[in-house]
């Protein structure tokens, strides 16, 4: 088929194109910065194309728009976090290899909301005592690799885990996405060849609808990146809380 006839293969409406691409104009904004907006993305892609397939097309959006958060704020990174975790998320990735076919993602969707509700708790309360300590636990880094992992292969929905731990991390703005950056980044090449070859997510035909959509992204990048700017640490680390809270209440009535 042609490139014309590919994109007519999918046969969406004005009002879904129109939905697309805000959802993809949302991720440029995510990736930028802006966290907390990841879930609404999944949503309106997963109403689009259907939960499993939309996790395909989603995919090598979040790797261009990857590549423009790690060009833009590669300095920030802290990599001691990224090796730490990075092991852990594999294992949680491969996890959700093996169980993507058959999860129930009603009670997917429900257990993760508990466990970011419950998270988002916990950070709050920190947040009022002022507790600068940072978590040694080693129980808390691989749980939290383990459930990133796990989470964005199922659905694209490690963003509110993840901010959470950076968050505990006491990371100011720019390590907070600076490291959130290289680590999706890296997650994201190592969930190809399964949405590829196992899943068949990804295909020629995904990726001709993504090289459209990519020009949102983009746009959704620099005006994010502009923003970021003008957010100050403080307000930063209140605005994931409150986006990553309203996250996981969209998850548990959605």
């Amino acid at each position: 088929m042609s490139y014309i006839e590919i994109l007519q293969s999918y046969n969406l409406t004005a009002l879904q194109w129109l939905a697309i691409g805000f959802a993809v104009f949302l991720l440029g904004i995510s990736k930028s910065g802006i966290k907390g907006v990841s879930i609404i993305i999944v949503v309106i892609l997963a109403f689009v194309f259907g939960e499993k397939a939309s996790t395909g097309i989603l995919l090598p959006m979040l790797i261009c728009a990857d590549i423009l958060a790690v060009i833009h704020y590669n300095r920030h990174a802290d990599w001691a976090i990224i090796k730490k975790l990075i092991p852990w998320i594999i294992v949680g990735v491969l996890v959700g290899v093996w169980v993507g076919n058959d999860i129930s993602e009603l009670i997917f969707k429900r257990l993760m909301a508990v466990i970011i509700l419950a998270s988002v708790l916990i950070m709050v309360y920190l947040e009022k005592r002022k507790s600068t300590n940072v978590p040694k636990n080693k129980l808390f880094s691989t749980g939290m690799g383990f459930l990133t992992g796990f989470a964005t292969m199922i659905g694209n929905l490690a963003g509110p885990i993840s901010n959470i731990y950076f968050l505990t991390m006491r990371f100011k703005k720019n390590e907070f996405i600076g490291t959130a950056a290289w680590l999706f980044f890296i997650i994201n090449i190592i969930k190809l060849p399964f949405h590829i070859f196992i899943w068949e997510t990804v295909s020629i035909e995904s990726l001709v609808l993504n090289s459209v959509l990519i020009p949102a992204v983009l746009l959704g990048f620099l005006l994010g990146a502009y923003i970021v700017k003008l957010i100050s640490n403080v307000n930063y680390r209140r605005f994931i809380l409150i986006a990553t809270a309203i996250g996981g209440v969209i998850m548990l009535f959605g």
